[in-house]
């Protein structure tokens, strides 16, 4: 059996458009394009730049088709919890703003403060974590403008589903990205009314969700139809099913611009310490949940690496193995890192800021963000095993961070247990294999993961002792606290 598929895997700082072949039980796959996804300023807002992405995806899928390679359709996952609004004519209102525009700084507190509602009760009905960027938030501070073409609203699109738009004509609504938005109600998958009140929302702008995995329209191009698929359109979602979980003990890391780490359950953990560490539970394929932290992730990494071309990412390896370890912590997740001008000085003025001794050299405040991650992941582990109660054993590393040997084997040693790596390409991986499921060329989630597990070259890190590790941690706690 030899099929094929076009998998479009937009990250926050590239995208790809890759073809998946399933050949004899075994997956590959064949990068076509490869574009930047850099966000532009309109005004003082910070914005994608949704028209140049859309042509590159066209660009993409024109290079696979002159190639001759003959596909059974395409599938498109992003990044989450932003939009586009359309009005009733299908066109868009507003720039397509990013979740890393300031327009939501301090938007929480104000609904807090204006609506009955409390933090643990969003919690309890939603399931997701407190991050300041969530679409609740956006919605609520486009309320607060109150911009002029606010009433002329028709229909909310999160990015992946407005892209099929674009490209079928179709609207629908994928439910793993919406899951993001902190407006569903975990346990019934189905809009919380309450909370599209609270921000200022209408019910009749959301379409219902709809579990991934099925052909929604068709993008037609010189003379060709090409099926659509609605996979797990959220990156995370694509990746997780990419992820060969072996047993209820192993849990994830999607280790990429972000960190999420997690484990799946058929059930969603909203009770009050969950609600306490913040976790979050997002939609995954076949209605199951990804029971999940997001830590800032590479971004750290990437944007101290912008202000140092010169530097290779191995070169910024062995920079961070040159200075004593955990000398210098913060917090990876203070809102601090979010998106500042410079990445360098927003660590060394984190330090000032909490009135501590902070890194001066560039080795420093690399390994500063190294080992601040590695004891984020460990403090993830430790609370997703009090809130499951679930003995993690095993920590499967996904997407591209598994090629950061580095921090691989820093994970393992701060985290005290074993760590395979693989595969890199998890989110586009799992974008395949969500629309061979979809058109019943592989039969579920579980033999994708079989499948996926038998074409990858697995790697192992085992730990090794750390001295006085546990005074480290407890340093940690109290700067995460």
């Amino acid at each position: 059996m030899n099929k094929a598929v076009i998998a479009i895997d937009l990250g926050a700082s590239s995208g790809r458009v890759m073809v998946g072949y399933l050949n004899n039980g075994k997956l590959a796959l064949e990068e076509f394009h490869r574009f930047q996804n850099q966000q532009v300023m309109h005004g003082n807002e910070s914005c994608w730049d949704l028209y140049s992405i859309l042509e590159e995806i066209k660009i993409g899928i024109n290079k696979v088709i002159t190639s001759g390679t003959k596909v059974i359709s395409l599938g498109i996952d992003t990044w989450g919890v932003d939009f586009v609004l359309l009005d009733k004519f299908g066109q868009h209102l507003g720039e397509f703003v990013s979740y890393r525009d300031a327009r939501t700084e301090g938007v929480l507190d104000r609904l807090i403060d204006s609506t009955q509602l409390s933090r643990e009760e969003i919690y309890k009905q939603t399931g997701i974590q407190f991050l300041p960027f969530n679409t609740l938030y956006q919605l609520r501070a486009i309320a607060d403008q109150q911009p002029l073409w606010f009433n002329r609203i028709d229909t909310l699109l999160f990015i992946p589903d407005y892209l099929n738009y674009k490209l079928t004509g179709v609207k629908h609504c994928e439910y793993t990205n919406a899951s993001t938005s902190q407006l569903l109600d975990c346990k019934d998958k189905a809009w919380n009314e309450q909370l599209i009140d609270a921000c200022g929302a209408k019910l009749e702008w959301l379409l219902p969700p709809q579990m991934p995995n099925r052909i929604i329209g068709k993008y037609k191009v010189d003379g060709i139809d090409i099926p659509v698929c609605s996979v797990a359109s959220h990156d995370t979602a694509s990746a997780v099913t990419a992820t060969p979980l072996a047993n209820e003990n192993m849990a994830y890391l999607s280790s990429g611009t972000w960190s999420l780490l997690g484990i799946e359950s058929e059930r969603p953990f909203t009770g009050d310490i969950a609600y306490r560490f913040n976790l979050t539970n997002e939609g995954g394929v076949d209605g199951r949940y990804r029971v999940l932290k997001n830590i800032m992730g590479l971004w750290l990494i990437q944007r101290v690496k912008a202000e140092n071309p010169e530097l290779s990412f191995a070169d910024i390896a062995n920079l961070a193995r040159q200075v004593e370890p955990f000398k210098y912590l913060m917090n990876p997740n203070d809102n601090d890192f979010l998106n500042p001008s410079s990445m360098t000085e927003a660590v060394k003025c984190w330090f000032k800021k909490h009135n501590q001794a902070g890194p001066d050299t560039l080795a420093e405040v690399f390994r500063c963000i190294y080992d601040s991650l590695a004891l984020a992941y460990s403090e993830v582990i430790t609370q997703l095993t009090e809130v499951t109660g679930r003995t993690i054993t095993e920590l499967r590393i996904v997407g591209g961070g598994t090629q950061d040997q580095f921090l691989n084997q820093l994970c393992a040693d701060v985290c005290q247990i074993k760590v395979s790596t693989e595969p890199t390409e998890a989110s586009a991986l799992g974008n395949v294999v969500n629309q061979f499921i979809a058109s019943d060329v592989i039969t579920c989630l579980e033999e994708a993961r079989q499948i996926i597990d038998a074409s990858s070259n697995v790697h192992y890190f085992t730990p090794n002792h750390v001295e006085g590790l546990s005074l480290v941690k407890s340093r940690f706690q109290k700067i995460t606290k």
